[in-house]
């Protein structure tokens, strides 16, 4: 597909991976530290419960990001529109919400999944420049302190303090044979 029609389609959903798989394992590693310090797991088991609490948050979070993805294919937009964001909680919330609780679980959880989906990704828009400007910061290299007692030598400084060793060896060598000898 080297015509420019066949190339839109492809711009449009780069990165739709790191938009699912990324959310979802990050959103597994969390549910099993909440696991770790629920106050069930005395009751079920310290590994139950945190697979279980993982596995929960991890669902959850792909049928969120599933969505938000369906409905940006659909409604033709960015990846940070929020009305998609919104869209897809209400969607994804209210069938999550239908199988746990019936149609007052539906709505209950349509409307929670809107505002928590949305105030994320919200978020995730305002820190990933942030984000992005720390990680270049660290591309620099990070660097030591003038105070600090390591310090990083050039070839030239490098050099003289290797000039330094072998003089003060050959001292201590020469000291350790006078000695030997009186």
């Amino acid at each position: 597909m080297s015509s420019s029609s066949g190339d839109a389609p492809s711009d449009s959903s780069d990165g739709w991976k790191e938009r699912i798989v990324v959310p979802t394992l990050l959103a597994g590693i969390v549910g099993g530290g909440v696991g770790l310090v629920s106050k069930h797991r005395k009751v079920h088991g310290l590994a139950n419960i945190s697979a279980t609490y993982a596995t929960n948050l991890s669902i959850v979070t792909a049928s969120y990001c599933v969505a938000r993805e369906f409905v940006r294919a659909s409604r033709k937009t960015g990846p940070d529109d929020l009305l998609n964001s919104a869209i897809a909680g209400f969607g994804s919330g209210a069938l999550l919400g239908r199988l746990q609780g019936g149609q007052p679980g539906a709505l209950r959880y349509s409307i929670i999944f809107a505002v928590v989906g949305t105030t994320v990704d919200y978020a995730m828009l305002r820190l990933t420049p942030m984000y992005r400007n720390f990680r270049e910061s660290l591309k620099d290299g990070l660097k030591l302190p003038e105070w600090s007692p390591i310090q990083v030598l050039d070839e030239e400084q490098l050099a003289e303090k290797q000039a330094r060793e072998q003089k003060l060896y050959a001292q201590q060598a020469l000291g350790k044979l006078s000695k030997k000898e009186s």
